[in-house]
């Protein structure tokens, strides 16, 4: 209880009124004891809920353009860029729904099959309502009319080098395929600046399997492992419906869904970098 009572007192410190749109989070698909086939458990966002808000207004002091694209409602698919080492450009997109959205819901994210191997981390992810990458839990949630997160770009996304920053690697096709499946709108939207906040100069790729991790990139100019105080801006584009059941193994239909994606999100991403004035501003 007094842990609690700390995690109200302190999240109604950094962003009054936030403990009741938390409160008014879906609870349909939660069991008897209030969490979902997947681990998802409403009640402990309060753990990450004043940091996640600590972070969108003071520390990368979020813009957001475009959140009536997003439904408060129903299944979709948020699709977009993914950079900057760390995942934070995804945690910065789902608080913007929780925080701003009239209604207000948790954004589903999907990450790397090596996270479930970290103590601690694994278990609090799935509590906050992260899950694996996997297709089969992915179709199960949007089937569930959940809100999934998806980054076509894979790992080669997050794990850019400052070099090739905003430049957009190869989209996969599994997210539009899962699109046409399940039915589920895709929701394209753009992160500009998370690009800046850690600058990759380079990679150990050996160093870093050795370590369980994907790569090792070596990050300048931190002196610390932190992301600098970049500013971010947040764009969610209109809805890309999914073609009929009928075109799921059509690749023609399939590669023009993954292309109008791309060319919406790097429209954004030109949009975001043509109003800033520097990486802070």
């Amino acid at each position: 209880m007094i842990i609690k009572r700390f995690l109200h007192e302190l999240l109604d410190r950094v962003e009054p009124g936030m403990r009741e749109r938390l409160e008014k989070l879906p609870k349909d698909n939660l069991n008897a004891v209030g969490v979902d086939p997947y681990g998802y458990d409403p009640k402990s966002l309060l753990e990450v809920a004043p940091i996640a808000l600590f972070l969108f207004n003071h520390y990368f002091r979020c813009e957001v353009f475009g959140l009536e694209h997003v439904p408060g409602t129903g299944r979709a698919l948020l699709a977009g860029n993914h950079s900057g080492q760390i995942p934070i450009d995804g945690m910065m997109t789902g608080t913007a729904i929780l925080k701003l959205h009239p209604q207000p819901r948790v954004v589903r994210g999907m990450v790397d099959r090596w996270v479930a191997s970290l103590p601690f981390i694994s278990t609090r992810y799935r509590r906050w309502g992260q899950v694996i990458g996997d297709p089969k839990i992915c179709e199960g949630l949007l089937n569930r009319d959940e809100m999934v997160f998806v980054f076509p770009e894979g790992m080669p996304g997050v794990s850019k080098l400052f070099s090739e920053r905003y430049q957009l690697k190869r989209f996969g096709t599994g997210f539009v395929r899962l699109a046409i499946k399940t039915q589920s709108p895709i929701i394209p939207f753009a992160v500009v600046g998370a690009e800046e906040q850690a600058p990759a100069m380079f990679k150990l790729k050996t160093l870093g399997k050795k370590l369980g991790l994907p790569a090792l990139p070596i990050i300048l100019p931190q002196l610390i492992p932190l992301p600098l105080p970049v500013k971010y801006r947040i764009f969610f584009g209109e809805p890309i419906a999914p073609p009929p059941l009928k075109y799921l193994d059509d690749k023609e239909a399939t590669d023009e869904v993954v292309q109008q994606s791309r060319k919406v999100i790097q429209s954004m991403i030109a949009e975001g970098l043509s109003i800033r004035q520097g990486w802070f501003s």
